[in-house]
């Protein structure tokens, strides 16, 4: 009997709230009713060095707490994307953030502006990590959005809720524009239409 596991990695700088998001992705699997285990490590210069948070999400029971082939990776600069890119399956998601990572090792990856989008939307790149996991969940769909918007309302700081469920939703419309441009135009398009 075969169990479903779904092994994630959000990598990037430090300071941009990958470690975060990964705790939030992991208390939507949880509410979503699925095993999950998080991990996350940091290169030896914190903040601006290459950071990762891993999430195995799965059916049944979790045996090894390490990501080892991985399903979906989100890098979000160049640095992270060089390190933790070399292994994601074949068919997995790979899911770039174009605002840093210019050399994309893949003509496969979904290309997405998501640093800059949200800073052109919201003023500033803070809310970037938030728009990432509303990017991940529509084209991933690994938990349900019903489950990612209550585990992000647990989880921000008191008074953001709002913003950040905005931030959320954002993520998940530029998601619909990366999957309706696939012909190589996304990037674009979608900063024409943010």
């Amino acid at each position: 009997m075969s169990q479903t596991r779904t092994e994630i990695r959000l990598a990037g700088s430090g300071g941009q709230g990958l470690i975060t998001a990964g705790i939030i992705l992991a208390e939507a699997a949880i509410l979503d009713n699925k095993n999950v285990v998080q991990s996350q490590s940091y290169g030896p210069e914190a903040r601006g060095g290459a950071s990762r948070a891993e999430i195995i999400i799965a059916e049944g029971p979790i045996f090894f707490p390490k990501a080892t082939w991985v399903d979906i990776f989100l890098a979000m600069s160049q640095k992270a994307c060089d390190q933790y890119s070399f292994d994601i399956k074949a068919e997995g998601a790979f899911i770039v953030d174009t605002t840093y990572v210019n050399q994309i090792p893949t003509s496969s990856a979904i290309a997405i502006p998501i640093s800059s989008a949200t800073r052109k939307k919201f003023g500033k790149e803070l809310f970037s990590n938030i728009v990432a996991l509303g990017v991940i969940c529509e084209i991933c769909g690994v938990v349900s959005a019903r489950a990612l918007r209550a585990a992000v309302s647990s989880r921000v700081p008191d008074g953001t809720e709002k913003i950040n469920l905005e931030a959320f939703a954002f993520g998940q419309k530029l998601a619909k524009e990366a999957i309706k441009n696939r012909n190589g135009v996304e990037t674009e398009a979608i900063e024409a239409d943010t």
